[in-house]
C-alpha cells in the first residue's frame, strides 16, 4: 500500500514518498516501491520499466558518492499534468558545483567524458537518455541535494504531438 501524499501540502495529482536507508541493499526496495506506486497509479508498463530504472540509477548514486549527515536517502514519485516526477533527495555536506545547478539534462550531460572501457560512471548518462527531462536542485531544509527526473505520460506526448502538427 503507498503511503499518504508527501506533507507540506501537494499540489494537485498525485505523491507518494519513501525513505531509505543510504547502502547498497535499499536499491531493490526503492526500485520495488516505485513498481508498486506505478501499479497503484495504473501507470503504464513501459514508463514503469523507465522509472524503476532511473530510480536504481539514482539510489545508486547516492549509495556510491554522497557523503551524507545522515544514513538515509527519501525517494519521492509524484504524478502531476502528464508527468511522472521522480525526485531522490540526500543529505550530502557537499555542496553542487555551481554548473549544476537547476540544469537540464543537456546542460549535464555535456559534462561528462567517459573512455569505452570504464565499468562506472554511466548512471547519470542513463537518466540523461531515459527522462524527458532531469535536473539537481540544493535542499532548501538543510544539506543535501535533489536529482530529479520527469517522464511524460503518453497523454502528454499526444498533446505534444497534436501541439506540433497544427504548427505545420
Amino acid at each position: 500500500m503507498v503511503p499518504p501524499a508527501c506533507p507540506g501540502g501537494c499540489m494537485s495529482g498525485r505523491t507518494a514518498q519513501k525513505k531509505f536507508r543510504a547502502n547498497r541493499s535499499s536499491i531493490p526496495g526503492a526500485r520495488k516501491y516505485v513498481r508498486s506506486v506505478c501499479s497503484e497509479w495504473k501507470i503504464r508498463a513501459e514508463l514503469t520499466d523507465s522509472a524503476a530504472l532511473l530510480v536504481s540509477e539514482l539510489a545508486t548514486n547516492v549509495v556510491l558518492h554522497a557523503k551524507g549527515i545522515g544514513d538515509f536517502f527519501e525517494l519521492c514519485i509524484r504524478r502531476r499534468r502528464g508527468v511522472l516526477i521522480i525526485e531522490v533527495t540526500d543529505s550530502s555536506a557537499e555542496s553542487i558545483p555551481a554548473e549544476f545547478i537547476d540544469t537540464s539534462a543537456s546542460e549535464c550531460d555535456a559534462g561528462f567524458c567517459l573512455d569505452q572501457v570504464s565499468e562506472s560512471g554511466r548512471g547519470l548518462l542513463l537518466v540523461g537518455h531515459f527522462a524527458d527531462r532531469w535536473g539537481i536542485r540544493q535542499r532548501a531544509d538543510g544539506p543535501g541535494k535533489t536529482v530529479w527526473a520527469h517522464l511524460e505520460t503518453r497523454l502528454a506526448n499526444f498533446h505534444k504531438e497534436v501541439t506540433q502538427c497544427r504548427a505545420t
